[in-house]
C-alpha cells in the first residue's frame, strides 16, 4: 500500500504548463518556486534510542513494529506498509486486515518478508528493540523506545523525531503541549488524592509496579500520584505480590492492568482476582477508588500519542482533575 507515484502522463503536462507560463513572462515566480522547492530536505538525521540514522524525509514504504508507534502515525493520517502479526486493540483493528503486509511478529520480524518490501524505513520500539541491529542492515532504522525512568521527556523526544521524519512537527509540538500542561493539573491534583498502588493480574497472579517502571514512570513521576510502597523495583514485569501485601500496603488509589484481557488470553478477571476480603479491607476498595486502566493503552501502546493523551485523562479522572 505505498503512497502512489505522480502519472508521467501529469508530469508532462505540468512541464508544458510552466514552460507556457514562462513564456507568458511567469517565468521568475515559477523559478522561485522551483528553488524553494528544492530546498526542502531529502533526509532527516533522527537520533534515536540506539543512536542516530539518516532517514528519507516522507519516506515511500514504511515498515512498523511497534504498536505505540503505529497509534501515532495512525492519528496523524500516515500510511504504512508493513506491520507485525499481533494482536491488535480496537483502535488499530484495520492493520489485521489483508491490505497490510504482516513482517512477522513484535518480538521476532520474518525478515524475508520486510525484505520483500524493500523499505525506505523501518521502526523498531519497546518489545522489538532487541533485533534493531538486524532490521538496520536492511533499510534506515529508527528505535523509537520510550525510558520509562523519565517517561514524558522520552517520550516527547522520540514522538517528535517521529514528526520530523512526517513533517508533522506542528501538529505534534501542539499536541505534546495540551499533555503537558494537562500533566500539570493532573499533579497538582493528585497531590491530596492519596497514596496509589499500581498492579496487574495474569494468570490468577499479581504483580506490583513503582516508581520509574513501565507504568509508575507515568502515574508516580509525571502525574504526581504519591507511591503506596516507595520499595518497589523499576522491572519491566513488575514485583510479584500477595493479597496479604496490598492489604499490608492499604492504598487510598488502586490501579489495575488486566493483562489476560487484554492480550485476549483465558483467565479470571481481575475484578475477579481481587475481589476477595483482603483487597476487599483496603482504602481504596472501601471507597470505591479502584481503577481499571485500558490494557490496549497501557500494556500493548503506552508510547503512542493517542494513547497517552488518553492515559493522561485517566489518571486525572481517579484523581478528580
Amino acid at each position: 500500500m505505498s503512497r502512489t507515484s505522480r502519472p508521467l502522463a501529469a508530469t508532462a503536462l505540468s512541464l508544458t504548463a510552466v514552460l507556457a507560463l514562462g513564456a507568458c513572462g511567469g517565468g521568475e515566480e515559477e523559478a522561485a518556486a522551483s528553488t524553494e522547492s528544492s530546498d526542502a530536505p531529502a533526509e532527516v538525521t533522527v537520533a534515536h534510542a540506539q543512536g542516530e540514522a539518516t532517514v528519507p524525509v516522507d519516506p515511500e514504504t514504511v515498515v512498523v513494529f511497534d504498536l505505540g508507534v503505529l497509534s501515532t502515525l495512525d492519528s496523524l493520517g500516515v500510511e504504512v506498509d508493513g506491520v507485525p502479526d499481533a494482536s491488535f486493540p480496537e483502535a488499530l483493528a484495520e492493520y489485521g486486515g489483508d491490505e497490510y503486509a504482516k513482517v512477522g511478529s513484535l518480538f521476532e520480524p520474518d525478515y524475508e518478508a520486510v525484505n520483500a518490501l524493500e523499505p525506505d524505513l523501518i521502526i523498531v520500539g519497546g518489545r522489538s528493540a532487541a533485533v534493531y541491529p538486524q532490521l538496520a542492515e536492511i533499510a534506515p532504522t529508527l528505535d523509537l523506545s520510550v525510558d520509562n525512568n523519565d517517561f514524558m521527556a522520552s517520550f516527547r523526544e522520540r514522538t517528535i523525531a517521529l514528526a520530523e521524519v512526517f513533517g508533522a512537527e506542528d501538529d505534534v509540538t501542539e499536541r505534546l503541549d495540551a499533555i503537558d500542561e494537562r500533566a500539570s493539573e493532573v499533579s497538582e491534583a493528585a497531590a491530596g488524592a492519596g497514596e496509589g498502588l499500581i498492579v496487574l493480574t495474569t494468570g490468577g497472579e499479581v504483580s506490583a509496579y513503582g516508581p520509574g517502571s513501565r507504568f509508575g514512570g507515568l502515574i508516580h513521576d509525571t502525574l504526581g500520584v504519591t507511591p503506596a510502597d516507595d520499595g518497589l523495583s523499576d522491572s519491566t514485569h513488575g514485583d510479584a505480590v500477595s493479597f496479604e501485601y496490598i492489604a499490608e500496603t492499604d492504598p487510598d488509589l488502586l490501579y489495575v492492568i488486566d493483562r489476560d484481557a487484554t492480550i485476549g488470553e483465558s483467565g479470571a478477571a481481575a475484578q475477579a482476582v481481587l475481589d476477595n476480603e483482603l483487597v476487599r479491607s483496603t482504602t481504596a476498595w472501601s471507597d470505591d477508588a479502584v481503577t481499571y486502566l485500558d490494557g490496549a493503552d497501557w500494556y500493548l501502546a503506552p508510547n503512542g500519542l493517542p494513547n497517552v493523551e488518553r492515559m493522561v485523562e485517566e489518571i486525572a479522572e481517579s484523581v478528580g482533575a
